[in-house]
């Protein structure tokens, strides 16, 4: 019965079919099929039509006094609902591995400053998230989606890079290709999936593949490793976002720089239908400034399966 009130409405304060049909954007026959279906359905005449004007009958009258307060309730539900399909409000909800979470937060005060109405849950872990069951709105991941019925946007596709310190490369020589890896003490990545993650150099083709060096000491968290690069223990390989602080305080030096490839990229994973949300498309739109450079220290990527 609702769809008639609407035209009911505006063609008793319009005064004509064809004023109210334009409020409502539709025909003037529209309206008046639609007032037609209304009268039918509670069964009294609520306007009376003439060739000049539309008049309200007794019953017309008093159906618009208790109809135009819920009308006027119905616009303003929507035009709150505009509102916040347009000003990002109310509560998001952020998956990340550990690895992305430093980097997200020193970017965080910009992203505030851009929509301070928002109330952040940032859910770090390294462990795959179900965005549905999880009741996660976006999440960051690191290498190619696997799951077809959410979509994504990548944000960006770094570079890895092998580093050690200072301290160790003085002790022990910088290596010139690959295989002097064979000589140095190797620190290596182990995923969740607790498969030791191998270094990934460029081939002769140009093409990434893993290379296979003695492990001098492996460990299961992304910045733990890196601390153990800082300490002088041996070479590491991570993800250029990763190390971008270190090496520019000098506190890490890369090096074999010519073979290191290409690593995956980083994605950000939303639900279909939160596509329009106000909320999901600024977080969205502001990490997206990420592979454009906007601000220094950008994530990148962290490390495969972690």
């Amino acid at each position: 019965m609702f769809s008639g009130v609407l035209p009911f409405v505006a063609v008793a304060q319009a005064g004509s079919f064809r004023r109210g049909g334009e409020r409502l954007g539709v025909s003037a026959a529209a309206v008046s099929k639609a007032v037609q279906r209304l009268e039918a359905e509670v069964g009294v005449q609520l306007l009376e039509r003439s060739t000049r004007r539309v008049a309200l009958t007794p019953e017309g009258e008093a159906f618009l006094a208790r109809c135009a307060e819920a009308v006027e309730l119905v616009r303003s539900g929507r035009e709150f609902l505009d509102l916040a399909r347009r000003e990002p409000a109310g509560e998001l909800t952020i998956a990340l591995p550990h690895i992305l979470g430093r980097p997200l937060l020193r970017r965080l005060p910009r992203f505030r400053s851009r929509a301070p109405s928002l109330r952040l849950h940032l859910r770090c872990s390294d462990r795959h998230v179900d965005l549905v069951g999880d009741e996660v709105d976006v999440a960051l991941r690191i290498g190619q989606l696997a799951d077809a019925s959410h979509l994504s946007r990548r944000l960006l596709t770094p570079r890895w890079v092998c580093v050690a310190s200072p301290a160790y490369l003085h002790r022990h020589g910088r290596p010139d290709r690959p295989e002097a890896l064979h000589e140095h003490a190797c620190l290596k990545f182990r995923g969740t999936d607790q498969r030791l993650v191998e270094f990934s150099f460029l081939n002769d083709a140009g093409q990434a593949e893993r290379f296979e060096t003695p492990t001098a000491l492996d460990i299961d968290q992304g910045e733990l490793l890196l601390e153990a690069a800082q300490t002088g223990l041996g070479i590491c390989q991570a993800l250029d976002f990763m190390v971008s602080e270190q090496l520019e305080s000098g506190q890490l030096v890369s090096v074999l720089d010519a073979w290191c490839p290409a690593g995956p990229p980083v994605q950000a994973i939303y639900r279909r239908g939160r596509a329009r949300s106000a909320r999901v498309r600024a977080f969205l739109d502001f990490v997206a400034g990420w592979s454009e450079g906007a601000d220094p220290g950008s994530p990148r990527v962290q490390q495969p399966g972690s």
